[in-house]
């Protein structure tokens, strides 16, 4: 149920105390037995707040160096880009890795303009360093400090290697548990100098305008130029503020920043669903702002804070939901936008994103591989051109060049933000209107996500579920065609379950930070035979957990 205050301003009881924060993150000493204060690598980092003792000096010196122990054990001996977001524990957490960088050292390439650098960017001075390689000497690879959407009291740290996306299962597991080895031993085994001598050793990189300059082999630049496309853009106070002006003037683009602001207590910010500020692109609530100014533009998008997810906002609909989005994005970029990609490029997915998406890759005639959550999953394909597409239904995708060669291999937000006014320079129709024709097509899918209660004990055994531990045979009045516990893209474990019919299907996960299971449900059916098949899943996998 949404908070009575979502969609409006935030009020100065709901911002943050900087000062206690940044404070807190350096006087606050986690216990290494507590779950809660250990280092936890979720699918995009280690995310937590120094007022929980969960994001703090000894979390960040801890995990760099585990860092720096995991690159050198992989023969990583190449520069690592350090790039940074607006929230307040930003600063002070790429303070403390630069002094263990610097003491390992590494040569660390920071923003030349010592500005704000959004994921896309980092992944993007990446994979230029690299030149296509992942094996050799010289390799670069990237730390991005941003907790992405989340509350302005939350801090953020994540690794992506040589490939230029985010890192593995497996690299992840090896740097938290020797960051948690680390804290267990008292730091003993932490290198460090002192903060004026690692920042001087530093050198700068044009992170925006090497990113900048490159945006017309991805985009169809001249085609959004020529058809004098008006687009708003809201950074919503995240890293991309920077970005967009350049945008605007390096590519002569009828843009205008719609909100320049930087604050770390956002409190320009309008309240999330449960009442929070959260810089969540594709939150109705969070963008209320800009869904407000939608008659201004003919494209308004926005950004969380490390830019790389999207939100798109058309004149005609407001605030489009990401899965419809994709699905557009999909069409239009398959269906002939880009004729130099390769006949084979596939469509990559996450098994909770839209059946819609299925039905447009089958029409289209191009192949579909669906993956389980996780940016990470779409890296190899990305990089090596077998996937022109990857998304997730959670607001963020990337794609190739338009020459059918990499771009990035994390999440670009910017991109697909720029995507949206390519799609309406080229069709004359906004991303909603595209995606009313692929509903009148192949029908109008209902999808939410609700939570549901779990213990620890419950949530590791459903992350361990087999297709033989569920016993049903029929969901919402239809036979199940499949109980899925692998993705059938890869074969990689989902860490939940998924259960599909004809017209419908579910998806439950553990959420690896609360004691609650995500039900992800579709139906093409209606709003009705959703509740209804939201309502067995959750029996369905109650049962599964009894069993």
């Amino acid at each position: 149920m949404n908070d009575s205050r979502a969609g409006t301003q935030a009020r100065s009881e709901d911002l943050v105390d900087v000062p206690a924060l940044v404070t807190a993150y350096f006087t606050g000493v986690p216990d290494p037995e507590d779950p809660d204060q250990q280092v936890v690598f979720g699918t995009s980092g280690h995310r937590g707040s120094s007022l929980r003792t969960a994001f703090n000096e000894t979390h960040i010196l801890a995990t760099t160096q585990a860092i720096c122990d995991y690159r050198k054990a992989q023969g990583y001996d190449g520069p690592l880009f350090l790039g940074a977001d607006t929230h307040a524990l930003s600063a002070p957490a790429t303070a403390t890795a630069i002094e263990v960088l610097v003491a390992n050292d590494v040569t660390v390439l920071v923003d030349e303009r010592d500005g704000f650098t959004p994921t896309p960017a980092v992944s993007l001075a990446i994979l230029a360093a690299n030149g296509g390689r992942t094996a050799g000497a010289g390799l670069a690879d990237g730390i991005v400090v941003t907790p992405s959407h989340n509350p302005p009291s939350d801090g953020g740290f994540k690794y992506n290697p040589p490939h230029g996306g985010p890192a593995d299962s497996e690299a992840t597991r090896t740097i938290a548990d020797r960051a948690n080895a680390l804290i267990r031993d008292g730091l003993s085994g932490v290198r460090r100098v002192p903060h004026a001598r690692a920042r001087a050793a530093c050198t700068g990189y044009d992170f925006l305008g090497a990113y900048v300059e490159e945006l017309p082999h991805v985009l169809d630049i001249d085609a959004v130029r020529a058809a004098g496309v008006r687009i708003g853009a809201d950074p919503l106070g995240g890293a991309s503020v920077g970005y967009w002006g350049e945008i605007a003037e390096r590519l002569r683009l009828d843009l205008t920043v719609v909100n320049p602001a930087v604050d770390p207590t956002w409190r320009f910010m309008t309240l999330d669903w449960d009442g929070k500020i959260r810089m969540d692109c594709s939150s109705p609530s969070a963008m209320a702002s800009l869904i407000g100014r939608k008659d201004e533009y003919d494209i308004a998008t926005g950004n969380d804070a490390d830019s790389d997810r999207h939100g798109i906002v058309t004149p005609d609909a407001g605030l489009m939901n990401p899965n419809h989005y994709l699905a557009v994005a999909i069409g239009h970029l398959f269906g002939g936008a880009r004729p130099d990609w390769p006949e084979s490029a596939r469509i990559g997915k996450t098994l909770v994103s839209s059946s819609m998406i299925d039905r447009v890759a089958e029409s289209l005639g191009k192949p579909l591989v669906e993956v389980p959550v996780g940016f990470k999953w779409f890296v190899p394909g990305l990089l090596d051109g077998s996937f022109g597409f990857g998304g997730e239904e959670s607001a963020g995708a990337s794609f190739l060049r338009r020459d059918g060669s990499t771009w990035t291999t994390d999440k670009d937000g910017i991109l697909l933000a720029l995507l949206a006014s390519e799609i309406v320079a080229v069709t004359e129709q906004t991303p909603s209107q595209l995606y009313a024709s692929l509903v009148a097509e192949h029908g109008d899918p209902a999808y939410a996500r609700i939570d549901a209660a779990a213990t620890r004990e419950q949530k590791a055994k459903l992350a361990a579920l087999s297709p033989d531990d569920v016993g049903a045979t029929e969901l919402a009045g239809e036979p199940i065609t499949a109980k899925l516990t692998e993705a059938p893209g890869n074969g990689a474990a989902v860490g939940g379950l998924k259960v599909t019919t004809e017209s419908a299907w579910f998806a439950a996960r553990p959420s690896g930070t609360e004691d609650v299971y995500k039900i992800y449900a579709e139906s093409f059916r209606g709003a009705d035979h959703l509740h209804l098949v939201q309502e067995e899943a959750r029996e369905v996998v109650a049962a599964a957990l009894e069993g």
